[in-house]
């Protein structure tokens, strides 16, 4: 973990390109992401419930459960770390604990959504939102925390108001956020390419794309994203998508062949290198009896 996350994080979101956040859902997914060169990772409440509690993304997972697990994912990496926080997990003052345990956890910055709860994935149907004022009293407790705490952790507000209550109505409610607070406005859930550009300029501060396979909004290149104006994007699921398949396939392969020798993966080597096993070897050794 860095020794300033959100001051790290706001550096990369002040350079010119647009920042792209992979999902990770534990440490080694993390870790992968980190190897592979990002200088940012995300953690998205989707990818943690199915993954630690085999539950769909419908208000299943706790607030504790998530900040545990986003603590280790952060424990785990050298880069800035972004959370999903779903709603806050309550009122104002669920949210205030909500926020300071994130920054406690070495967070760099989180996600706060206004749906009502219990939430779910803003990319199913039938979500209803809360009031506006309701999800600004929310967002100003969540600076009001950063400011107490003299932290750089970066709020973004979310709105998923598109599906109930139209465009139009998304870009207001976004634009109530970035007054109480929001160093960042996400829409979710834009349903076509036009929708993408009329968010990308709507708003003074910066905008968050999410990108999900087989989702509701266009699956754009980051390159395309920040043609249009985007200054963030994350492709969340990407990576459990892929591991579903993979391990799929290699439970599959072992079940009907008694075997993994047809099973394309990294070997015992290979995987000591991504945890960095050597070096706790080398550590151990500074221990030894002599």
């Amino acid at each position: 973990m860095t020794d300033d996350p959100a001051a790290e994080l706001r550096e990369l979101l002040a350079q010119p390109e647009i920042t792209v956040l992979p999902g990770a859902y534990d440490a080694i997914s993390a870790k992968l992401a980190e190897q592979a060169g990002f200088e940012t990772v995300f953690t998205s409440g989707f990818s943690i419930a199915a993954t630690q509690l085999g539950l769909p993304d419908l208000g299943l997972m706790t607030a504790s459960e998530n900040v545990e697990r986003t603590r280790r994912i952060a424990d785990s990496i050298s880069v800035p770390l972004v959370a999903d926080m779903d709603t806050g997990y309550g009122n104002a003052l669920n949210v205030r604990r909500t926020i300071g345990e994130c920054i406690d956890a070495g967070v760099a910055g989180a996600i706060l959504e206004d749906q009502q709860w219990p939430k779910r994935c803003g990319h199913m149907d039938e979500k209803q939102v809360v009031p506006t004022d309701e999800h600004v009293r929310r967002i100003r407790a969540a600076a009001d925390v950063r400011a107490e705490r003299d932290s750089d952790f970066l709020l973004i507000g979310r709105t998923d108001a598109r599906e109930p209550l139209g465009l139009e109505e998304a870009i207001e409610r976004g634009r109530a956020y970035e007054r109480a607070g929001a160093d960042v406005v996400f829409v979710e859930a834009p349903q076509s390419r036009a929708e993408l550009e009329r968010i990308a300029g709507a708003f003074d501060v910066p905008t968050f794309a999410n990108m999900i396979e087989g989702g509701k909004t266009p699956l754009l290149s980051a390159a395309e994203l920040d043609e249009i104006g985007f200054d963030i994007v994350v492709y969340p699921l990407t990576a459990l998508f892929a591991m579903t398949r993979a391990v799929g396939e290699a439970y599959e392969a072992l079940a009907t062949h008694g075997t993994t020798n047809a099973v394309d993966s990294v070997d015992f080597e290979e995987f000591e290198d991504v945890l960095g096993t050597e070096s706790y070897r080398e550590r151990q050794r500074q221990y030894a009896e002599e």
